[in-house]
């Protein structure tokens, strides 16, 4: 079985997310080339929260790949676990690099009122 090194990046996150959550839900990222995706997770019950992306009609800007549209992602999805009652998270960023639309969403998310 061979992986990539995404991969290897990507498991080796999450190993450590789940090992050090504390009981919180995360906040996992996907991103690609035309999109960016977050849905905040509850492993302990095994279901998705919250979700947003930049492939929703209501709200598609021009590029929906760039960092503003990052950004507005970032704060529908910390508007939608605040009306869920979830404030505190941990933030999963799979195997991306925290860099560029990666981190435009995290500070959305962040000054959207979600601890992480």
């Amino acid at each position: 079985m061979t992986t990539n090194l995404f991969d290897r990046r990507k498991a080796r996150t999450r190993f450590r997310i789940v090992k050090n959550a504390g009981g919180r839900p995360r906040l996992s990222v996907f991103r690609s080339g035309r999109h960016i995706y977050a849905q905040v997770i509850d492993d302990r019950a095994g279901a998705t929260v919250a979700a947003a992306s930049s492939n929703e009609k209501e709200a598609r800007g021009a590029k929906t790949w760039n960092v503003e549209a990052a950004v507005s992602v970032g704060r529908k999805i910390a508007e939608r676990a605040l009306a869920q009652g979830i404030k505190q998270v941990v933030f999963d960023r799979g195997g991306y690099i925290y860099h560029g639309r990666i981190k435009a969403l995290a500070d959305a998310a962040r000054e959207g009122g979600l601890e992480f």
